[in-house]
């Protein structure tokens, strides 16, 4: 195994390490604290319900994708639009109110974990989209193909 594929892995993998396993696994293992969580975002039992299994769904589905390398630019699309969601409707930090006058309180916690969904997304936005405009347009002519991340050249 190549040095290249080596870092290659690793790199996708810090990426989604956040998701697979430890936010899946902790959805599965606290479902009901998962779904509380949600209902302060919505109002609907229901609508919890299903928005934890889809956050799930895509937590696993897309993080494997991008690890194996299969449409691993539109699953890092998906997962792009996962964490501004979540930073959305989760990280609301202008909604505590205690931003300026408290620097240990919630608002200021929320407030990096609002910044810290969007870098993320940023990331896996890189991953979609490429460097350059030149790969920018290979995704938007293909959004489905893999970038084949492991795949390694011989030399010339």
């Amino acid at each position: 195994m190549s040095v290249g594929i080596i870092i290659a892995f690793a790199v996708r993998l810090l990426l989604v390490l956040l998701f697979l396993p430890f936010s899946a696994l902790d959805k599965l293992l606290n479902f009901p604290g998962a779904v509380a969580q949600a209902r302060q975002a919505v109002p609907s039992p229901a609508l919890a319900v299903l928005l934890i299994l889809a956050g799930l769904s895509v937590e696993i589905f897309m993080s494997a994708a991008i690890l194996i390398g299969v449409a691993d630019r539109l699953a890092a699309l998906v997962l792009a639009a996962y964490c501004i969601a979540t930073a959305l409707l989760w990280k609301q930090f202008w909604k505590p109110g205690d931003f300026r006058s408290n620097p240990n309180g919630v608002a200021r916690g929320l407030f990096w974990d609002f910044w810290k969904n969007l870098a993320l997304a940023g990331g896996f936005l890189l991953l979609t989209f490429g460097a350059t405009a030149q790969s920018t347009g290979a995704f938007l002519a293909d959004p489905f193909a893999s970038t084949h991340p492991y795949a390694v050249s011989s030399p010339s």
